[in-house]
């Protein structure tokens, strides 16, 4: 069973929550626009200790703490070091009060009826088992939707949930995240055929079963109320999909009940080469704009 009082601090929603969980695929960029080009480390070890300290760096700023930031999903590869000398999820919830995930996919597949599907996972056991001994809460898994294809959208909603019932039996909840991309031209009719597929799927939960839904602002404010509501959904949380954070607070401010989960917006304007100061400054400035929006709907 998943831990109360994160459950209970999930659920209340007072905050957002952190996604600092940037994989192999995308570190190089977040490092690059934090200040760190490729040329400051070699392999893939020294890209890892780079990512970590900035991670690391951001979640021990004074700003960062459960009363605005609710939660955090981690890479596998943060959740296995350490800060300060305490095991990163727990070092989130002891000593910061954010309630930890712990990002588990392992990718896209190839895209096939205008989505991208997960690609397999067979050592998911193994690491939901890792998780739970670690102080994880819940998970997160990203598949893609770049066409209103109600097929593709039918198959895509059908593996987030086959998956989290895999991972509901290691007592974790599940962040299911099918992201629309923003830039699509039928992004408005995608999201209805999402809503359509995501209703049908939590009505077939058992009582005894609750996920998370991270999900791309939508088109139309309050596109998503019904599943804010709805009683198998512990949290709705957005991504911030490409827009800037303006747009993004700007967005979300008008959807009542959905929290932030950012990562490139929450990022946006640190710096390796900030004093500690100045870092410290501009992630209150940021926490605070994205708690603002969090909380306004």
């Amino acid at each position: 069973m998943p831990n109360q009082q994160q459950l209970d601090k999930i659920k209340a929603g007072k905050g957002f929550i952190a996604a600092l969980d940037q994989s192999g695929g995308s570190t190089p960029k977040a490092l690059r626009l934090y200040g760190v080009e490729e040329n400051a480390y070699s392999g893939d070890g020294e890209m890892y200790d780079m990512i970590h300290a900035m991670r690391s760096r951001i979640a021990k700023a004074p700003a960062f703490t459960g009363e605005k930031v609710v939660g955090a999903i981690l890479f596998e590869m943060t959740m296995d070091r350490q800060i300060d000398g305490q095991p990163t999820a727990s070092y989130m919830w002891e000593k910061r009060g954010v309630v930890p995930f712990l990002k588990v996919d392992k990718g896209l597949a190839d895209e096939e009826n205008g989505v991208q599907l997960m690609k397999s996972m067979p050592e998911l056991d193994a690491l939901c088992e890792r998780a739970v001994a670690a102080g994880i809460f819940g998970t997160k898994m990203r598949s893609v939707v770049n066409a209103a294809n109600a097929e593709g959208i039918k198959a895509i909603v059908s593996q987030q949930f086959e998956v989290g019932k895999q991972i509901i039996s290691h007592g974790l909840v599940p962040i299911i995240e099918p992201e629309v991309t923003i830039s699509i031209s039928d992004k408005a009719a995608a999201e209805d055929l999402l809503l359509a597929e995501l209703t049908a799927q939590l009505d077939t939960l058992p009582d005894d079963q609750m996920v998370m839904l991270k999900l791309t602002l939508p088109e139309t404010a309050n596109h998503y109320m019904s599943l804010v509501n709805h009683p198998r959904v512990a949290s709705v949380v957005a991504l911030s999909g490409g827009y800037s954070r303006e747009e993004a607070n700007a967005r979300l401010s008008k959807n009542t009940g959905m929290i932030a989960s950012f990562s490139r917006a929450l990022t946006e304007g640190l710096s390796a080469q900030q004093s500690d100061d100045a870092f410290n400054a501009k992630i209150a400035d940021t926490i605070e704009s994205i708690y603002q929006a969090s909380i306004a709907g």
